[in-house]
């Protein structure tokens, strides 16, 4: 019975290794350059662009990094109308401060699965 907890405990360990380092993957239809180019909406994209442009976080960053708001607003009027648009979808994708939830959850299961290893082994960690 012994042993036959040390395999399942083993199966496990790489079971969710390999689960932890498979690559996100989305999957989803792929429109036709033409399709795609026939749905922009140019005034639309800009205003999901100027909001985000407006939120403090994104206004002190440019700011700090030298970019006046006239030159904000002129490389903004220079972007052809498919650019915009990539950006207006990009904006959706992008997380500010990145996702920490993750990290936490993998931290705690590797220290769950090294308390559950040590308790079937039979080890213990005593601390003085």
């Amino acid at each position: 019975m012994k042993a036959l907890k040390r395999y399942v405990a083993w199966y496990l360990v790489v079971a969710m290794f390999l689960i932890g380092i498979a690559p996100k993957s989305e999957a989803g239809f792929a429109p036709s350059g033409e399709i795609a180019l026939a749905q922009v909406d140019r005034a639309s994209d800009l205003q999901k662009v100027q909001s985000v442009l407006e939120t403090k976080m994104v206004r002190d960053r440019l700011e700090k990094l030298g970019f006046t708001q006239e030159e904000i607003q002129s490389r903004l009027s220079r972007l052809s109308d498919q650019q915009i648009h990539e950006l207006a979808l990009n904006l959706d994708q992008i997380k500010a401060g990145g996702d920490g939830l993750g990290v936490v959850i993998a931290v705690l299961v590797i220290i769950l699965l090294i308390i559950v290893i040590l308790n079937l082994t039979g080890h213990r960690v005593l601390v003085r």
